[in-house]
């Protein structure tokens, strides 16, 4: 929207990130003030929320506002937590017929919110706090411009793990994220090693004490990604960590670029 702050580049600051897995009312009610001013209809969002719903529209609501309106208000009350992403998803996929940009305008909403959500190419992914946001998608690009694309995939991956509703993947996060580390290191130490013991044998991969860090981070995936112990299972926030911290060490192994000899 070509707002007086947005042309004159003024902007409250990000809340922090304190939504995740919840979608409280605040929100519910912005979704649907953000798609009116899309100009999506209440029974267009009635129709996407009833196949949500998996009920039909009430027939004796005709009238948009105020019958259809208070009908939809009632069926998004309804919605489950992570069905409101869905709903997201479903006014998303239908945006191009409109000018004003739904997407923008609800990743400016979840920012301004603290919602720990973002909306890509009409999909609802993970959002982090800016400095993770930062090193894993530019981790992810500088592996794709270098054709590392086996890497940048599982770095990929990762993300859309974090991303899964209505619970993240979180062990599927951690292997792939260091799966990409490991991808990454093994072309640029020309081994075949795990990437534990690439970093012994090489441990000028990294500057140090780096190369420690990388040497216990591969411990933990095989803690907590691979060999799980019961009633131990990972949080989302040690998943994060850990594919914040494979996408910054991707990024600085495909900048350097540097092949280590055997």
């Amino acid at each position: 929207m070509n707002r007086f702050s947005s042309r004159h580049g003024y902007e409250r600051q990000d809340a922090d990130i304190t939504i995740r897995h919840e979608a409280p009312p605040e929100l519910r009610v912005t979704i649907i003030t953000i798609a009116y001013q899309c100009q999506f209809k209440p029974s267009d969002l009635r129709g996407l929320l009833c196949s949500i719903l998996y009920r039909a529209p009430d027939r004796g609501n005709w009238s948009e506002f105020p019958n259809i309106d208070g009908e939809v208000r009632d069926l998004v009350e309804d919605l489950e937590w992570f069905e409101v992403y869905d709903f997201v998803e479903a006014i998303a996929a239908v945006r191009r017929r409109f000018e004003v940009s739904f997407e923008d305008e609800v990743n400016r909403c979840f920012r301004r919110q603290g919602v720990g959500w973002q909306m890509i190419d009409g999909r609802l992914e993970v959002r982090g706090p800016e400095t993770f946001e930062v090193t894993v998608r530019q981790g992810i690009e500088q592996l794709q411009q270098q054709g590392k694309r086996t890497a940048a995939g599982e770095l990929h991956e990762a993300l859309r793990d974090l991303s899964r509703r209505p619970l993240p993947e979180v062990t599927g996060a951690i292997q792939h994220a260091l799966a990409a580390l490991e991808c990454v290191a093994r072309d640029v130490g020309c081994s075949k090693d795990t990437l534990g013991d690439l970093v012994r044998r090489h441990p000028e991969l990294f500057p140090r004490p780096v190369n420690e860090v990388v040497i216990k981070a591969w411990g933990y995936t095989s803690n907590f990604g691979r060999h799980l112990q019961e009633g131990q299972p990972p949080q989302f926030e040690e998943a994060e960590l850990m594919v914040g911290l494979s996408g910054a060490l991707c990024r600085y192994l495909s900048r350097r670029g540097a092949q280590v000899s055997e």
